[in-house]
């Protein structure tokens, strides 16, 4: 049990790699507040994504409480960190992972494109980090803040020119953080996943084709699980990793040293 008795924040947990490190939190002993936005009915049989994801983590005899709020406005982090402390009576862990990456073409692509991937990738985890750090600061216990970046961030991506920049700003915030709040004793690493099959890229990874030629690229043979994530996520919020911060930790099966 990593994560007995902590209180997780997790943003964008209601599906994908987000929903797998709320539930893997849990499962090593932790409550649980998830942020979600815009996907609340998104159904999984007939119930709806967040409701699954309560449910499972309930199943799990841990606590879970859902808020709504887009990450890109300030003041959803501030509510999601009251909501956390009014239920659990503190915060232990911050998972940031609510991101988006609409692809588009550079060249015709729209401001709103761009702003609205930076709002929510970048400027959400400053906001919510942000957040966090200052109830981590006044409990006085330290804690432990684990962002979502990508391997995005060390390799381009010709429709994700608005999206790399933002997965290389949340790794270089999180090593700023790790200077800023070490003297509190909060810790600040990041997760670099490479190509991670989930409900949401399902549809494109049918393509048969398409998915043995980026299995191929993998040294491990085979696309990664939001689970593979979820488990470095665990262990980077826990006290094992307890001399581990301003690091990143790329989950990728090798993808990224192939790529080289």
């Amino acid at each position: 049990m990593l994560l007995k008795d902590k209180v997780v924040i997790v943003t964008g947990g209601s599906r994908g790699i987000g929903r797998a490190i709320a539930v893997a939190c849990a499962a090593e002993g932790a409550d649980v507040a998830i942020n979600y936005w815009g996907d609340n009915d998104a159904s999984y049989g007939k119930r709806s994504a967040i409701a699954d994801v309560i449910g499972e983590i309930e199943k799990l005899g841990r606590r879970a409480i859902a808020v709504e709020g887009n990450v890109a406005a300030p003041q959803t982090g501030t509510d999601l960190v009251r909501h956390a402390v009014d239920a659990f009576g503190k915060v232990d862990v911050l998972a940031s992972n609510a991101g988006i990456c609409p692809f588009h073409a550079f060249l015709d692509m729209p401001p709103s494109v761009l702003e609205r991937t930076v709002g929510v990738n970048l400027n959400g985890a400053f906001y919510v980090t942000q957040a966090v750090a200052r109830q981590m600061k006044e409990q006085g216990t330290g804690g432990s803040i684990v962002a979502t970046s990508s391997i995005s961030a060390l390799v381009g991506g010709g429709e994700q020119t608005h999206y790399t920049p933002t997965k290389a700003g949340v790794h270089s915030l999180m090593q700023s953080c790790a200077i800023a709040l070490g003297p509190y004793g909060i810790r600040c690493n990041s997760v670099m996943p490479g190509t991670i099959a989930t409900d949401l890229n399902a549809e494109d990874l049918a393509n048969e084709e398409k998915r043995s030629y980026m299995e191929k690229r993998i040294p491990l043979g085979r696309l990664g699980r939001p689970e593979d994530v979820a488990d470095c996520v665990v262990f980077l919020a826990s006290d094992r990793a307890r001399y581990v911060t301003g690091a990143s930790l790329l989950v990728d099966g090798g993808l990224f040293v192939n790529l080289q």
